[in-house]
């Protein structure tokens, strides 16, 4: 309840520009997304806030696309910037570190939760919800905080990892395939260090 509160008041009170996190194109999570899926797939986005990237992901035939996000009040803004292709779209209110299931999807991105979640019992929760998701020889991108970049963002403190790092953090059930260090210029003009990892989801035993 304290996350929902904490980004429902965000968006409530910050336009989509004003976020520090706003892209006006998402084009690293587009360009990793499409290395991986070039012919196109199912693809869920974790922590989808008011991002641009279901808007994208569209136009470029990914089907089914999800949305996932903590906030009601940020997957409203989309849908309102949608209008009748938001009908497309899986939309799932829930925190991550909650969530019993998601389905099942080509590919899992996520730029900026996962450095959000400081408790390591829901670190582990995530790893295990991303490894259930992805379908084996699919893909999971991660985008947090590099190891230089920000120590807390919107009044909440985060961790920063490489690539390294995050492949540890998802587990065996993941191989990393390949990392993309990106400076993000916010709307106020800082500059953050970003580290993207893509990871390949491996068949476990019991896996199809």
């Amino acid at each position: 309840m304290q996350r929902k509160q904490h980004w429902n008041s965000i968006y409530q009170n910050k336009s989509d520009t004003e976020v520090s996190w706003f892209e006006p194109e998402p084009q690293v999570s587009l360009e990793l997304i499409r290395s991986v899926a070039s012919d196109g797939g199912s693809v869920i986005d974790i922590g989808g806030g008011a991002s641009r990237l279901v808007d994208r992901l569209l136009a470029f035939d990914f089907r089914p696309v999800g949305v996932l996000d903590v906030s009601e009040v940020a997957l409203r803004k989309i849908k309102d910037r949608l209008g009748e292709q938001s009908r497309s779209i899986r939309w799932i209110v829930g925190d991550v570190t909650e969530l019993p299931e998601l389905g099942q999807y080509d590919v899992w991105h996520d730029r900026a939760v996962f450095h959000f979640l400081t408790d390591s019992a829901d670190r582990k929760r995530y790893a295990a919800l991303a490894a259930q998701t992805v379908r084996p020889g699919g893909h999971a991108i991660l985008g947090t905080f590099a190891l230089d970049g920000p120590q807390k963002c919107s009044g909440l403190q985060v961790c920063r990892y490489d690539a390294a790092g995050l492949a540890r953090e998802l587990g065996p059930a993941f191989w990393l395939v390949r990392e993309h260090a990106h400076r993000h210029v916010t709307p106020s003009g800082m500059v953050q260090s970003f580290c993207f990892a893509v990871l390949q989801r491996v068949p476990e035993e019991g896996d199809p």
